[in-house]
C-alpha cells in the first residue's frame, strides 16, 4: 500500500528524470543484461518455491 502511494506521488517528469539518470549511470548496453539477470533470478525463485518439499528431502 505504501509503495503504490509513492508511485502515485511521482509525476511524469520525475519518472523521466529517474530513467535518464539510470541510463547515464549504467549505459544502454548494460541495462538489458541487468534485466536479463533479474528475470532469471525471479524465475529460479518461482521454480524453487513451486518445488514439492518432499522432493527436496529425497534429493538430500
Amino acid at each position: 500500500m505504501i509503495s503504490s502511494s509513492i508511485v502515485l506521488a511521482l509525476g511524469p517528469w520525475q519518472i523521466v528524470l529517474i530513467v535518464v539518470a539510470i541510463l547515464l549511470l549504467f549505459g544502454g548496453k548494460k541495462i538489458p543484461e541487468l534485466m536479463r539477470g533479474l528475470g532469471s533470478g525471479i524465475k529460479e525463485f518461482k521454480d524453487a518455491s513451486k518445488e514439492d518439499p518432499s522432493e527436496s528431502k529425497d534429493k538430500e
